[in-house]
């Protein structure tokens, strides 16, 4: 009785399946579904694993650290003055020591071209790449992007084709997404974690310059940076790059690196030899509620644009103030950073559309993807001299520097790009990216003119700066 009775309630469940499939229509090979039975949840990603692991590679680096002995009675100038530096038996001497880390990255082409992140390799003097079959390989520094946190390396193969991974387009990857993290956590070997895309476009998380990282509750933690995150395809979307964290270790917040990014530094760095990406020449704010409401969009979206570089693509494009970018290439955009990534995956050459709201319209520009310009000349100098500057190393600012720099394209004038240890600028408080704006009155519009105002004999030097956005105003004695 009780198995007839289960049999007709299954009979019931399968004509209630098959009525409403067929209400909801044919489903599509393409769909995502929900796993329907207890067989498909046991399902195992091995096989999956067994095809991409290999693709996936541990990176050890090696990097020569000098110090010096760290007594505090070596830097006493009374001591310096009657027994000399290290009391004359060597001991201020530098000493070098070896510094190691691990990270990981991901073998793109058979060739031996791998993609990791920039921190992992950044300043190595040795780079060796350890693949999942225990093979070892020197590994030369194609390039490396700081802006997006990525590096590409390279691996001789003497012909040996390596197993590697294809890219995915990362804008197909939808909140909810079952993925793979492969890397080499903590030193202790290869690993596979698996979980889900928690969030896309996250661009608060202050990681680099150019944010809209794939969050995800895969497993990652120290040593799985530059690993891949891959799709049920075995498709490479994403590069492992940070983690959320109090301890060190997993709390399931990870930020991966978008595929798209990834590709397009990849194609940059291995085409031309030099990263170039194309620039907007315009700039603005996130869209508030306040904003949108003001604008009659039914919610907040794009950024309104509150700067246009003269005669650059923005204005070219028929951009003008107060216009608020929706979309680009039919992606929506939420702050400036979100505009800023997706004009850094567009390669230059071409064009795409801007979708901006003006005057409570919707409206279709199309935007030149151009290099930016080099107008004016950087003319990088570092400054010396009897003035309260010297050390400091500035440029003229130009699109190009900017795009570089990851600044505001918008501002010309002349910054500072450097500060060497000991010099006076350093002992004043002078920092990187300090706009110089005026000197004694005088404005300061080039390196050139820079230059004249400091070689004149003065006693006394105030000095104008923009530092973040605000103006400052020094006074210093000569």
């Amino acid at each position: 009785m009780m198995s007839a009775r289960y049999g007709i309630f299954a009979w019931i469940a399968a004509a209630i399946l098959v009525i409403s499939v067929s209400f909801a229509g044919p489903l599509r090979a393409a769909e995502k579904v929900a796993p329907t039975s207890v067989a498909e949840i046991q399902l195992s990603f091995a096989p999956l694993v067994k095809s991409a692991a290999p693709a996936v590679v541990n990176i050890y680096t090696r990097k020569v650290v000098r110090t010096r002995q760290s007594s505090p009675l070596f830097n006493d100038p009374f001591f310096r003055r009657f027994f000399g530096r290290g009391f004359g038996l060597g001991l201020d001497r530098p000493r070098e020591r070896v510094q190691n880390s691990l990270g990981s990255g991901v073998i793109v082409d058979e060739g031996g071209v791998i993609v990791t992140n920039h921190h992992v390799i950044d300043g190595a003097d040795e780079i060796t790449v350890v693949l999942a079959d225990r093979r070892e390989f020197d590994a030369s520094l194609v390039g490396s992007d700081e802006r997006s946190d990525l590096a590409v390396l390279q691996v001789e193969t003497e012909g040996e084709k390596l197993p590697f991974l294809k890219f995915r387009d990362s804008d197909e990857l939808e909140v909810g997404d079952l993925v793979l993290a492969i890397g080499n956590p903590f030193g202790v070997g290869q690993t596979v974690t698996s979980g889900i895309v928690s969030a896309l476009a996250r661009t608060q998380v202050g990681i680099s310059d150019l944010n809209s990282f794939i969050q995800t509750d895969a497993a990652i933690n120290p040593g799985n940076s530059g690993g891949a995150l891959i799709t049920m395809d075995g498709n490479l979307v994403g590069i492992n790059t940070a983690i959320f964290s109090k301890s060190g270790g997993s709390h399931g917040i990870g930020f991966a690196i978008p595929g798209n990014m990834a590709r397009s530094v990849l194609a940059g760095l291995t085409g031309e030899g030099r990263l170039v990406r194309p620039w907007l020449g315009a700039w603005g704010q996130t869209v508030t509620s306040d904003i949108a409401g003001s604008l009659g969009l039914d919610r907040p979206v794009g950024v309104m644009i509150n700067n246009i570089y003269p005669d650059g693509p923005a204005q070219s494009a028929g951009v003008k103030l107060g216009d608020v970018i929706v979309s680009i290439g039919g992606r929506e955009v939420n702050d400036p950073q979100a505009l800023r990534f997706r004009i850094a995956t567009q390669g230059v050459g071409g064009t795409v559309d801007l979708s901006v709201w003006r005057r409570g319209r919707e409206a279709t520009l199309t935007l030149g993807l151009v290099a930016p310009r080099e107008d004016p000349p950087r003319s990088l100098t570092e400054l010396s001299g009897r003035h309260p500057l010297a050390g400091a190393s500035v440029a003229n600012m130009s699109p190009a520097l900017a795009e570089e720099l990851g600044m505001d394209p918008v501002k010309p004038g002349v910054f500072v790009l450097q500060i060497r240890r000991g010099s006076t600028a350093n002992r004043l408080g002078f920092r990187p990216g300090d706009a110089v704006l005026a000197i004694n009155g005088d404005k300061v519009a080039t390196v050139g003119g820079l230059k004249i105002i400091l070689s004149k004999d003065v006693n006394r030097w105030r000095i104008t700066l923009e530092r973040d956005g605000k103006t400052l105003n020094v006074v210093i004695e000569a």
